[in-house]
């Protein structure tokens, strides 16, 4: 379980939103619905530690942290909208990069895992191709490997479906719905609604539950 308490994030006296409070439960989906520029990729940077929380606390499985602290960072894993995938690695060597980096697998834990993963995305044919050579939705679909490979307790998701196909946007969906059947904790950023019922289990309204004043 993650429970969101409290969250504010300005730049300056300019308040993006204030005292956000929101939770979900393992196997639970929830979208965050709203208008884009309404600040809800901001608020998604501020609960994984990109930007800066003016002041927040998130209990996760009954632990509680403070919002930007590095071992929240490291169980909640992060979906970008633009994948951020490194165009100079292969696929697998993009999900086996972090846990080697971080020390949290050996080089050969971490490519048995990937594999794992890829065969379960199936993008086991992809796992020596470099970016570029994907189409948007197997993008999206290393991009969730990559997060899963370590291990977090809660994933994360930027618009996943921007700029998807209808074909590719429900692979992401079935992905999705698959987690959550392995009770794994998802929170989407989204203005794709019809995406959204597809998938949440609740909504949040970002325009009109967030506070500015």
């Amino acid at each position: 379980m993650i429970k969101i308490e409290n969250l504010s994030k300005s730049y300056g006296e300019k308040v993006i939103f204030k005292d956000l409070s929101m939770s979900l439960e393992n196997g639970e989906i929830l979208a965050v619905l709203g208008p884009s520029g309404i600040g809800k990729t901001t608020f998604i940077k501020t609960l994984t530690g990109l930007e800066e929380a003016q002041s927040g606390t998130v209990n996760l499985d009954g632990k509680e942290l403070q919002v930007g602290d590095s071992e929240l960072t490291a169980k909640i894993g992060l979906i970008f909208q633009d994948f951020n995938l490194f165009p100079h690695l292969t696929v697998k060597k993009n999900i086996t990069l972090a846990p080697v980096l971080t020390k949290t697998m050996s080089e050969e834990e971490a490519a048995a895992k990937a594999d794992s993963l890829l065969e379960k995305l199936g993008l086991s044919e992809q796992a020596d191709l470099y970016p570029y050579q994907l189409s948007g939705g197997q993008k999206q679909r290393v991009g969730i490997a990559r997060a899963l490979a370590m291990n977090p307790q809660v994933i994360a998701y930027d618009e996943p479906t921007s700029g998807l196909d209808e074909k590719a946007t429900k692979q992401v969906a079935d992905v999705m719905l698959a987690l959550k059947e392995e009770g794994v904790a998802q929170l989407v950023v989204t203005h794709d609604l019809p995406f959204a019922k597809d998938v949440a289990d609740q909504t949040f309204d970002f325009e009109k539950e967030v506070k500015r004043s």
